[in-house]
C-alpha cells in the first residue's frame, strides 16, 4: 500500500487539492485568491520538467491583484493521476494538444468556471495555452505565452498564402524542423535535437537514474537554462537549418552520443553559486527531485512524442489557417534561448497567428524559468496586459 503523500510546502494562502476533471484525471490543483467569490480567473499551465509548484512565486502576486489563480499538475505530471503515462501506452493520443485542452476545459467545468480572464502557459504549457485560446476563445478571454512562441497550426504541404491572411511560409514549420533535425547527424561532431531525444525510449531512464543523482541533474539542468549561466548569450537564428540549430546550447542541440544528464553535468554550479541562488533553493529543488523520483519523467516525455510524430502533427491540420483572435502577449527571459530555438516563430506569432497580439516582453535577469527567476516582473506584465484588455472583466 502506498504511503500518503506529504503536503507540499506552499506559501500561505495557496491551497492544494484534487479535482476530478471528467476527462479521466484526478487533477492536482494549486489555488490562490479562492477566498473571495466572483473573481476573474487566471489558469497557469506549466511545462517540462516542471510542476504546478513552478508557479508558487507568481500565484500570490496575481491573487493580490484581484484574480482567482488556478495551477494544475498537467497530464502525466506530479500528483495528477489517471490514464497510462508509460512509454508503452496504447493511448498516446491522450497527450496530444486537443486532449490537453480538454483536460483544462474539464477542470474548469468541474470548478464551475465558464470563462477565464486568461490562460497562461510556460514552456510546453505555452502551446497548450495557445491551443486553448485558438480552439475555445469563448472560454479563454486572453492568452499569455511564455518562453515558447506559438507559430500556429501546421499547414497542408500543398497550401500557399490565403487571400485573407498575411504570408504563410512556403514550407510548414514542422517539415522545415524535421529536415533541419535530420541534418544534425551529418555535422562534425554529430548532433541530435533534444525533442527527438526526449521522444525516444531511453530518456526517462537516463534522467531518472542520472549518474550524478536526480537532484544534482535537475540543479544543473535548471541552472544551465537560467540567466545564471553565462553561456546563454541569445540571438535570433537566420534560418531553420542544421548549421543554424547547432548554435543553440547543448541542452537543446546535444552531442549525438550524450544523454541529457551527461550534457548538463559539466555545467553544474558550485556550492557557493547554489547558496546564492535566490530563485531556486535546495529545499525548493528537493520538491522537484522528490516528485520526479516518485513519478518518473515519462508522462511529460509523452508530450514530446506527440510533437515529433507526423501522425499527431497531421491531426492538427484540422485547424490549418485558424488564428488566435483573443488578446495575446509573449513573455520570456532575455537570456532564454527558447525564444529563438525555432527560427521565425516569434514573427509568425506576432504577424500571422495572433490577430490581436500586443507585446513581446523580454525580461532582464531571467532565462528560461522566467516565472521563478523574476516573478514580480512577470506578474506585473500579466496584470498590466489584462487590465488594458479587459478592465471590466
Amino acid at each position: 500500500m502506498n504511503e500518503p503523500l506529504k503536503d507540499l510546502p506552499l506559501p500561505e494562502r495557496i491551497r492544494s487539492r484534487i479535482v476530478d476533471n471528467g476527462n479521466g484525471l484526478a487533477m492536482h490543483v494549486l489555488e490562490a485568491g479562492f477566498e473571495t467569490s466572483g473573481r476573474p480567473c487566471i489558469v497557469l499551465l506549466h511545462g517540462f520538467p516542471e510542476l504546478a509548484y513552478s508557479w508558487r512565486k507568481l500565484m500570490l502576486p496575481l491573487a493580490d491583484a484581484g484574480y482567482r489563480v488556478i495551477a494544475p499538475d498537467q497530464r502525466g505530471y506530479g500528483r495528477t493521476t489517471g490514464g497510462d503515462a508509460s512509454y508503452g501506452t496504447n493511448d498516446l493520443d491522450a497527450f496530444a494538444f486537443p486532449n490537453l485542452v480538454r483536460d483544462v476545459l474539464g477542470l474548469l467545468s468541474a470548478l464551475g468556471i465558464g470563462r477565464v480572464a486568461a490562460v497562461v502557459g510556460h514552456d510546453f504549457g505555452s502551446p497548450v495555452a495557445a491551443w486553448c485560446a485558438l480552439i475555445r476563445p469563448d472560454v479563454f478571454a486572453a492568452v499569455v505565452m511564455m518562453s515558447a512562441p506559438f507559430a500556429g497550426p501546421p499547414t497542408f504541404a500543398f497550401g500557399g498564402a490565403s487571400d485573407d491572411l498575411p504570408h504563410e511560409p512556403a514550407e510548414s514549420p514542422a517539415a522545415a524542423m524535421a529536415h533541419a533535425v535530420a541534418g544534425l547527424a551529418t555535422l562534425t561532431p554529430p548532433r541530435k535535437h533534444y525533442q527527438w531525444y526526449y521522444s525516444g525510449p531511453q530518456a526517462n531512464d537516463d534522467m531518472l537514474r542520472a549518474p550524478q543523482g536526480l537532484a544534482a541533474f535537475l540543479r544543473a539542468y535548471f541552472h544551465m537554462k537560467s540567466a545564471d549561466w553565462s553561456g546563454n548569450q541569445t540571438h535570433p537564428l537566420k534560418e531553420m537549418s542544421a548549421q543554424e540549430l547547432a548554435q543553440l546550447p547543448a541542452y537543446y542541440v546535444m552531442q549525438a552520443d550524450r544523454t541529457m544528464p551527461e550534457t548538463v553535468a559539466e555545467h553544474m554550479p558550485d556550492a557557493e553559486h547554489v547558496a546564492r541562488c535566490a530563485w531556486l533553493s535546495d529545499d525548493e529543488l528537493a520538491i522537484y527531485a522528490s516528485e520526479y523520483a516518485r513519478t518518473g519523467f515519462q508522462g511529460g516525455l509523452n508530450w514530446y512524442r506527440c510533437g515529433t510524430d507526423e501522425r499527431f502533427v497531421a491531426a492538427l491540420r484540422l485547424w490549418s489557417g485558424c488564428t488566435i483572435d483573443v488578446p495575446a502577449c509573449f513573455i520570456a527571459g532575455s537570456s532564454d534561448w527558447g525564444v529563438y530555438q525555432r527560427p521565425g516563430d516569434v514573427e509568425q506569432m506576432r504577424v500571422r497567428v495572433c490577430t490581436r497580439f500586443r507585446n513581446v516582453h523580454l525580461i532582464e535577469g531571467a532565462g528560461h524559468s522566467v516565472q521563478q527567476e523574476q516573478p514580480k516582473t512577470v506578474a506585473n506584465r500579466i496584470v498590466r496586459f489584462l487590465r488594458q484588455e479587459s478592465p471590466d472583466f
